[in-house]
């Protein structure tokens, strides 16, 4: 007997990635932190002549400037993300500086690339005024390709033009500075990713700015430095102009990367370069005392939720150009036993092939939903019985509800495919009754183009 492979006929059109480029555009030059100079320039780690690759960030407020970071806890940690983790430790929480390369990411590159991290420190070091007397105050960066040995020489000079006395001098703050800057962070993005922003504590106007980049190789699981266990490359920088105790700082980033890039994918696939990065210098009002957690509580948890929110607008410009994506989802699992619980539900959907796929398709197959959730160990056990799934659109018109405590709903398949149509909508699984916990991850489709773009990234 004779068998004849069949392949099934495909009814799905491949649709062109809509253009992400709305997403940026100018920003007042007013609602930039102050005491920040930013450049982007060309040192020519990618092949493309004049495309910004180096980016330089320094903080020249007269105050103790406060660091944090938050970074991959992949095992194969790149060089640059090691080197930031030993000065952010050996200096209690303070730096002045961050440069990042885009082009090449420095990591599986053994002792060269850690000397090349450390050299890109040093030579970024020698920009800062006054000079640091003892240990290195900048935190380094890179994103590209793996297992490839950074351009040093290219980046050494590029940093150099940046001296003083220069007058190849770019560092600014404006808006173009910070754009710059931005752009330079950028490997397959389509776009910039940059953002700002101003607000009150206690009387006082702050700013807050900050630029990010991703589009693929993203979902993070990112945690202070030297905190143990194991999660595009996603990098991002904040800064503000508020001063902020070390110890604060880091707990206040902590806590807003967990709801923000740790609650974002694209494809699954978590990087050796993952690193988010805070600078507060405390420009913006020389007579403020730090803001610490132990002495105004409620300053604290102010700037908590504004770091916070902040970092959840970042965090989302990712997953609108991802790799190939043709949708936002929001995944909301709500009345779970604890917060733990609905983020590892949310996270299983988010990065279910088999769901991303039906995004891509405008298909509204909840059965995948469902399976995804009930795959998933958790503190206390679903009881399907009491379980809902709903579709929501971004528009403000009427959820669709697919399945209700448990029990299947007659599908308006019409209505369905208005919803799975948009650009924008939202999946809600609530479990009915197991707590009162939510959380949101955001993800978007799995599509042709993405395909494409990951199988010849390194042509």
């Amino acid at each position: 007997m004779s068998h004849t492979a069949r392949r099934f006929l495909s009814t799905i059109t491949v649709k062109a990635t809509p253009s992400k480029a709305h997403h940026h555009g100018p920003l007042p030059s007013d609602t930039f932190p102050k005491g920040y100079l930013l450049t982007g320039i060309h040192a020519g780690v990618k092949k493309v002549s004049g495309v910004p690759d180096l980016g330089i960030i320094l903080s020249t407020s007269s105050k103790p400037t406060s660091a944090a970071a938050c970074f991959t806890r992949n095992a194969f940690k790149a060089a640059p993300v090691v080197v930031s983790e030993d000065i952010l430790t050996s200096n209690g929480g303070r730096a002045r500086a961050v440069v990042v390369n885009s082009g090449c990411a420095n990591a599986v590159t053994g002792k060269q690339g850690m000397d090349d991290a450390w050299a890109m420190v040093k030579a970024t070091d020698a920009l800062l005024t006054p000079s640091p007397s003892t240990n290195s105050e900048t935190l380094v960066m890179s994103t590209g390709v793996i297992g490839q040995n950074l351009p040093i020489s290219k980046i050494l000079s590029a940093i150099q033009s940046q001296q003083s006395d220069q007058p190849t001098r770019t560092l600014q703050n404006s808006f173009d500075a910070w754009e710059r800057a931005a752009k330079a962070f950028m490997t397959t993005d389509t776009f910039p990713k940059l953002r700002s922003g101003v607000f009150t504590i206690d009387g006082v106007e702050y700013r807050m700015a900050g630029m990010d980049k991703g589009a693929g190789m993203i979902h993070p699981d990112m945690g202070p430095p030297k905190q143990g266990q194991l999660h595009a490359t996603l990098l991002g920088c904040i800064m503000t102009d508020a001063a902020v105790s070390p110890r604060s700082l880091q707990n206040a980033l902590t806590y807003a990367v967990d709801r923000s890039f740790n609650s974002i994918s694209v494809d699954g696939d978590m990087s050796t370069n993952d690193t988010i990065l805070v600078l507060a210098n405390g420009a913006a009002d020389g007579a403020a005392a730090e803001i610490d957690e132990s002495t105004n509580k409620e300053a604290f948890e102010q700037f908590k939720e504004e770091l916070t929110a902040f970092a959840i607008d970042l965090a989302q410009l990712v997953v609108r150009d991802g790799e190939g994506a043709t949708k936002f989802v929001t995944v909301t699992v709500k009345n779970a036993a604890t917060y733990a619980d609905a983020h590892k539900i949310a996270s299983r959907i988010s990065t279910s092939a088999l769901v991303k796929t039906a995004l891509y398709g405008e298909d509204a197959n909840w059965g995948r939903i469902l399976a995804a959730t009930g795959s998933v160990p958790l503190s206390r056990e679903v009881d399907p019985k009491t379980v809902s799934v709903s579709f929501i659109p971004a528009d403000g018109t009427a959820a669709l509800p697919v399945l209700v405590n448990g029990e299947p709903e007659k599908v308006d398949e019409e209505r369905a495919s208005e919803i799975l149509r948009q650009e924008d909508f939202e999946l809600c699984v609530d479990l009915g009754g197991l707590g009162e916990a939510e959380a949101k991850y955001w993800t978007c489709d799995f599509s042709y183009e993405y395909v494409r773009i990951n199988g010849d990234y390194r042509s």
